[in-house]
Order: C-alpha cells, then sequence, then structure tokens
C-alpha cells in the first residue's frame, strides 16, 4: 500500500494531477457477496450459487459490479484525507464503467489519480479523481470511475 496523502485544506488546491497510489489489496469472499445481494436483492445465481456458477460464463461466482464500485469508499480512504475540513461529501461519479467481472475470492486494489481541483460556494473545493479498480493477476480492471468529492471548512 502506498502511504495516505493527508493535507491541509489549504493545500488541496494544489493536488490536480497527484498519483496517490494504491490501496491495500482485498479479497471478496462469497459471505460479502451474499450480504450485498441481500441488502439489495440481487440473488441471481453468478453471483449468489457457486455450484451453478462454477459452469456458468464466468467459471465461478462473480462480485455483483456495484460491490466492487462501493469498495471504492474505504479505499479511497486509505488513500486520502483532508485533515482541517468540518465537512466531507462524496458528491459523485461520472464514467462508470464494470469492465472487467471479479471471481469470488479474487483480491482487488485502487489506484487513484486527482485531476481537478476547483473552488464551490460556501468556502469549499471540489475534488475529481480517476479511479481503477484492478483485480490481482488480470490485465483488465474490474472497474474504472471518475470519484467527485467536495470539502468545506
Amino acid at each position: 500500500m502506498t502511504a495516505k496523502t493527508v493535507v491541509s485544506f489549504a493545500e488541496v488546491a494544489d493536488l490536480a494531477s497527484k498519483d496517490l497510489g494504491f490501496s491495500e489489496w482485498r479479497e471478496i469472499t462469497q459471505d460479502q457477496v451474499n450480504l450485498f445481494a441481500d441488502a439489495t436483492d440481487d440473488h441471481q445465481w453468478i453471483h449468489t450459487d457457486p455450484e451453478k456458477a462454477a459452469s456458468g460464463p464466468f467459471g465461478a461466482p462473480i462480485a455483483h459490479g456495484f460491490l466492487t464500485l462501493s469498495l471504492l469508499i474505504p479505499m479511497w480512504s486509505e488513500l486520502f484525507d483532508v485533515s482541517d475540513v468540518q465537512t466531507k461529501v462524496n458528491y459523485g461519479l461520472d464514467k462508470v464503467r464494470f469492465t472487467s467481472p471479479v471471481k469470488v475470492g479474487s483480491r482487488v486494489r485502487m489506484t487513484v489519480t486527482i485531476t481537478e481541483v476547483s473552488e464551490v460556494k460556501g468556502n469549499g473545493l471540489h475534488l475529481v479523481a480517476d479511479a481503477t479498480i484492478e483485480i490481482e493477476g488480470e490485465e483488465r480492471p474490474a472497474v474504472v470511475a471518475r470519484f467527485l468529492n467536495r470539502f468545506y471548512k
């Protein structure tokens, strides 16, 4: 894992084009997939039936794309923080793509580059980050997304 970048509000503006490095690897477990299926009411067999999924198109059960995407939050927290703000907001996502399935038992990690920083009303900063969630040993990433954040002093 890359060392966490922690900056003050005043330093955020200088981060455009900064590569934050890699998060820790995280294993995708069948228990996680089943819990996500329960939370989202998406019990499709390619996710929740390991026996049937073994003979399916991916050769194993796979994580829901949105489960993999949701890991963006804890992996982001491993890589970046602003120390002296009152409010931190996940503002949204742009250009999200699920480019490769994540088989249960695989490990994923995220790499992030901050691409833009701009001011917003209310003494805030809007930060745009390009995030890629990689699958260990795979050429294609699992998720590519533009992640939007706001920080208010």
